[in-house]
């Protein structure tokens, strides 16, 4: 069976509209192979490239006949995941997302454990920004957005009542988990507290 008819028979069982990296296909055959199987699949309208080395099945609406688009933390988790690195979303997005705020990003910004780099995804520009561990803790759940919260708005922005906010969005066992992690002092005791 040839490299492209593999790939092919493998990319026929993905879910539609869910983002990949063509390095799942690392053991069918070489690099060059895969990419040139997936630039073809590409041209024939069977897989769409999302960015670059990312590719998903096309998903069509079944409102407007278009095809549907990855959501950017979909692809840069996808991105992310493939380079062995940790993901959060922006302090920004995680205080809109505890109702702390209403203001909406206009570019999408994660933090990562990688590198700062912008890519591209459609026709848009995703930011990645290197944070330190600490502010990557429980990435990706309530805990994470809560902690994320906290250091984007910093000692002078915390007061009782952001504080009392946030901790009302999370569970009895999720702010134990809050408590537990790495953070300054002044974070500590303010979350003591409430």
């Amino acid at each position: 069976m040839s490299v492209a008819q593999a790939i092919l028979n493998r990319v026929k069982h993905m879910p539609k509209g869910r983002p990949f990296v063509g390095a799942v296909f690392a053991q069918v055959g070489s690099r060059a192979s895969i990419n040139k199987a997936l630039s073809r699949l590409v041209q024939s309208g069977t897989l769409e490239r999302v960015a670059r080395g990312v590719y998903m099945r096309p998903k069509t609406s079944k409102y407007t006949g278009r095809v549907v688009r990855p959501s950017p933390l979909a692809v840069m988790e996808v991105i992310t995941k493939a380079n062995g690195e940790t993901i959060q979303i922006h302090g920004a997005e995680a205080v809109r997302r505890l109702g702390l705020s209403t203001q909406m990003q206009v570019l999408p910004t994660f933090y990562t454990s990688g590198s700062t780099r912008e890519i591209k995804v459609g026709n848009a520009v995703v930011r990645l920004r290197h944070v330190s561990k600490d502010r990557l803790q429980h990435a990706g759940t309530t805990v994470g957005v809560a902690l994320t919260a906290l250091y984007y708005i910093g000692k002078e922005g915390l007061s009782a009542n952001v504080v009392s906010k946030i901790v009302s969005a999370l569970s009895g066992e999720e702010l134990m988990k809050l408590r537990a992690c790495r953070m300054p002092r002044w974070m500590r005791s303010s979350l003591s507290l409430v």
